[in-house]
């Protein structure tokens, strides 16, 4: 597609021209067949863990939209695939360096041409995002609609790091619940009834501080829900 008809089929919609961007959904699954994923949320109590050996130690690390990584040791360093709903800078894009990049959002106004044609580009169909908005009565956030991807593959294990549910807000940014437009609880509710119906599904705590107050003994690294 040239930048000309790409622009052309973002104004008018055009989600069948669009879709021919996106690797096949089979494809994506077959990379996730067997495979072990840490889904890495932007919650900004993970800062204050140590969980970043754990989280490359997966297969397959995903982050979501500008993915913050302050430390190595509680967020890691890889980024294989990034999981978008929002524009990244170039800077942005280089600091993360995604070996793929997968479009999450029903907005595909804010999808940029570059993003749309680099390499593994993987565009998230309008009825998947519809059928779990329907779900959550709420529209729900990039984090949401990944683990619902991730989980309908035949990975070995999914592991949530920094998903609070905006308990401790967003590293990426200062608005408060009430200032974006997702349901947390509800969400929250939805990931615990799919760990307990799924035991591929690990989430651990954002309450595995790196110095735990004396002499309380640490709280366990380990999965709070499976």
């Amino acid at each position: 597609m040239t930048r000309l008809g790409f622009y052309a089929a973002r104004l008018m919609r055009d989600e069948t021209a669009l879709a021919r961007l996106s690797v096949p959904g089979a494809e994506l699954f077959a990379a996730l067949s067997g495979r072990s994923v840490a889904l890495v949320g932007n919650a900004r109590a993970l800062a204050h863990t140590a969980q970043g050996a754990r989280i490359d130690a997966a297969d397959l690390v995903v982050r979501i939209n500008r993915a913050p990584m302050p430390s190595p040791q509680s967020h890691g360093s890889r980024t294989d695939w990034l999981a978008l709903a929002t524009r990244l800078s170039d800077q942005d894009k280089a600091r993360i360096a995604p070996g793929r990049i997968l479009w999450m959002s029903h907005k595909r106004k804010r999808l940029d041409w570059r993003t749309a044609h680099g390499p593994g580009f993987y565009l998230h169909p309008l009825d998947a995002y519809h059928d779990l908005r329907d779900r959550l009565a709420a529209p729900p956030t990039t984090g949401a609609m990944m683990i619902d991807l991730l989980l309908r593959s035949h990975l070995e294990r999914l592991a949530l790091h920094g998903f609070d549910f905006f308990a401790s807000q967003s590293l990426s940014g200062s608005r408060s619940a009430a200032q974006v437009p997702h349901d947390f609880q509800a969400e929250a509710a939805w990931v615990r009834d799919l760990a307990q119906h799924d035991d591929r599904l690990i989430i651990y705590p954002t309450t595995d501080t790196l110095t735990p107050p004396t002499p309380s003994p640490p709280l366990p690294s380990g999965p709070c829900l499976r």
